[in-house]
């Protein structure tokens, strides 16, 4: 463990306004003025010393242990930011999930918004919708980065639960996850598919897991044999990533029926590519 004297070799420069520090060693509050230790308090130490902001203290010259414990030091951890992720194929419950979730938190008393990306427009722009029709009002976004500024900062501020739908469309979701969890001390519910058609991670949801407070993954039921459902089957011969639309060209099906439908639609794709070379051929 580094000693006082090391430390302020590290940290301290002469002439640096005064800072207050509480160290969970146990020897309470440690005060800085220049380069030399002016005060040691007898404050209780915090239970997470990792979350704190610094900020100057108000009295100037040698600052004395009573005056020590009048800076303004803002323990950030007394607000805990919580992130929940709720990941499945399509057609599990994501978005029911998710609005259940808000609503149980309003109930609570607690301040929520929803956001979702503005590129999903199937039901409208400023809601989301369940595939069995539930609706709520949204925030439609291109970017996360935009809410508060959209909001207002005052509305922010008094804001407890922030929801995200389809978040595998927001290339900022790892960055604003952590940042309104952390240290604005949001509760974040995260809703959105883990992969695409192709079995591979959409997005940037797998990404924020090691951020999470809690997973669920959901299943839905598969199409042709009734059982759990973990995957989305395109049946379409798009190949873009990147194709919003409902049951019309999607299905979840279980790992045996995914398996089998990417060789039939893998075996068709390859016939129509034949067909398609033979007709573009001169006679």
């Amino acid at each position: 463990m580094l000693s006082i004297t090391r430390m302020k070799s590290m940290l301290l420069r002469p002439g640096m306004p005064v800072f207050s520090l509480r160290i969970e060693s146990g020897r309470g509050l440690v005060c800085f003025r220049g380069a030399e230790v002016v005060a040691l308090g007898d404050c209780k130490p915090l239970q997470n010393p990792s979350f704190v902001k610094f900020r100057r203290c108000s009295s100037g010259g040698t600052v004395r242990s009573s005056e020590a414990r009048r800076c303004d030091l803002v323990d950030v951890g007394s607000r805990r930011g919580e992130i929940h992720v709720i990941v499945g194929p399509m057609f599990a419950g994501k978005t029911t999930t998710l609005l259940r979730r808000m609503q149980s938190e309003n109930s609570n008393g607690r301040s929520v918004a929803v956001i979702k990306s503005n590129k999903d427009v199937r039901y409208g722009l400023d809601s989301i919708v369940t595939h069995d029709g539930v609706m709520l009002p949204c925030c439609p976004l291109a970017e996360l980065s935009a809410f508060k500024h959209k909001l207002g900062h005052d509305a922010y501020e008094k804001l407890d639960v922030i929801g995200i739908d389809e978040a595998q469309f927001f290339q900022d979701l790892y960055e604003f996850c952590r940042h309104s969890a952390d240290r604005d001390g949001k509760t974040i519910i995260v809703a959105g598919l883990d992969g695409d058609y192709l079995r591979k991670s959409f997005g940037s949801v797998l990404d924020i897991i090691p951020l999470a407070d809690s997973v669920t993954k959901l299943t839905a039921r598969c199409e042709l044999c009734g059982k759990p459902a973990l995957f989305t089957l395109r049946k379409t011969n798009d190949t873009q990533k990147e194709l919003i639309a409902g049951a019309d060209v999607y299905m979840p099906v279980c790992r045996h029926h995914y398996v089998s439908g990417q060789v039939v639609i893998e075996t068709t794709r390859a016939v129509l590519q034949t067909q398609k070379v033979q007709c573009s051929s001169p006679l």
